[in-house]
């Protein structure tokens, strides 16, 4: 029988980065390329008591159909932990914050729509925007996030502005204070909505971010979080906070795509935070993550040198972003570092217009210290022979 793909489907194209995963996959690869959190930070223990104390005390309801918009003792928990008032009547809990862009996308996003991001900007937001066919507009960004003014000259007829302004994902950058009052100012004034992710705003290296956009224009903004980063991510949970009259359509969006995230580890996720596990836990994480860009940043000091790469410092979160000198190109680079036992994320995948062919995503968090110096001694090599090729 003859099958007919729709439009839509046509529009879907695989993740760029899990294809180029699949490369680095060889024995002895040492990886900048995934944008993994370290297995060495999931809280197992914690886990294994809560699960235990799930099935004992409430198998019936954590095994059962539930409400869609998730466990209330979730709900309360994170509305709870939210630095503005929010009501857990606005949380819906989401099968991790990639269903929240595919709920946000279904909800907001008509064929032909004009929706703004930021340049570059994330993978997996344009892979779940790009099936429901909108136009969509790169914004010129810098290190302090995106260009208010050339915002300004491209939110006519707009639906909204995706942006994730802490330690973004892929260039690491955080959106500066001055910089979130201007946007929020313009935005207010454009009447332009915000879509805000922030997975990796509680990965803070020295200090924490400023107050989230959505704390300062609470009716305008959609906030997208996730426990993947704090927790783990095979949990598959993350939120959705909602002005209330957004709230119900993504609530019937979300009943139409999975019924609900699975019960069992909302309740179990909901047992391990009650008692302030995260306040204990994450601090963890950021000592362990701090190390490793510290690491980074010392090699590619030592190996660069002389060889007109750049790079940034970021402040927090998982990546590092860099740009390749004049005439070389991240994609034809990757096999060669693949070949010298190293691998990263070419940059371009992350741009929704003309992409920088020079730039490229590293990732600190899943190698250990050593492997961080080897690698990068080795993607070193790989520019050495590019560049005289």
């Amino acid at each position: 029988m003859p099958w007919k793909l729709s439009a839509r489907a046509e529009k879907m194209n695989p993740s760029a980065i899990r294809e180029i995963l699949k490369v680095t996959e060889k024995p002895n690869i040492i990886s900048f390329a995934g944008g993994l959190p370290s297995s060495r930070t999931f809280p197992v223990e914690a886990f294994a008591e809560a699960c235990a104390k799930v099935l004992r005390d409430d198998a019936p309801g954590a095994l059962q159909y539930a409400a869609s918009e998730g466990y209330g003792p979730l709900r309360e928990a994170v509305a709870a932990s939210l630095p503005w008032a929010v009501d857990a009547s606005q949380v819906l809990i989401t099968t991790g914050s990639q269903q929240g862009l595919d709920l946000v996308a279904k909800v907001l996003i008509d064929s032909g729509s004009r929706i703004l991001v930021e340049t570059p900007t994330y993978l997996g937001a344009l892979q779940a925007f790009t099936p429901m066919e909108p136009q969509v507009v790169d914004v010129a960004s810098d290190d302090k996030g995106v260009v208010v003014d050339d915002l300004a000259a491209k939110a006519a007829d707009a639906r909204f502005l995706y942006l994730l302004p802490n330690f973004q994902n892929p260039t690491g950058r955080s959106m500066s204070e001055a910089r979130r009052t201007a946007l929020l100012a313009r935005a207010a004034e454009l009447g332009l909505p915000l879509i805000e992710d922030n997975p990796y705003g509680d990965l803070w290296f020295d200090q924490p971010p400023p107050l989230p956009l959505s704390a300062r224009h609470p009716q305008g903004c959609v906030y997208l979080g996730s426990f993947s980063k704090v927790l783990a991510p095979g949990l598959r949970l993350g939120y959705i906070v909602a002005p209330p009259v957004l709230f119900p359509k993504l609530l019937q969006a979300k009943q139409a795509a999975d019924l609900h995230s699975p019960g069992f580890n909302q309740r179990m996720v909901a047992e391990v935070i009650k008692d302030g596990f995260l306040e204990r836990h994450v601090p963890t994480i950021r000592a362990l993550y701090k190390t490793q860009r510290d690491a980074m940043l010392a090699a590619l000091a030592r190996e660069m040198q002389g060889l007109g790469v750049q790079w940034n410092t970021p402040s927090g979160g998982m990546f590092l972003w860099a740009r390749l000198p004049e005439g070389l190109s991240a994609i034809e680079l990757l096999p060669r570092a693949v070949d010298k036992g190293v691998a990263f994320v070419p940059g371009a995948p992350f741009y929704a217009g003309p992409p920088d062919a020079r730039t490229l995503r590293l990732s600190f968090v899943t190698a250990s210290v050593a492997q961080i110096d080897t690698g990068i001694a080795a993607l070193a090599a790989a520019i050495r022979e590019a560049r005289g090729a």
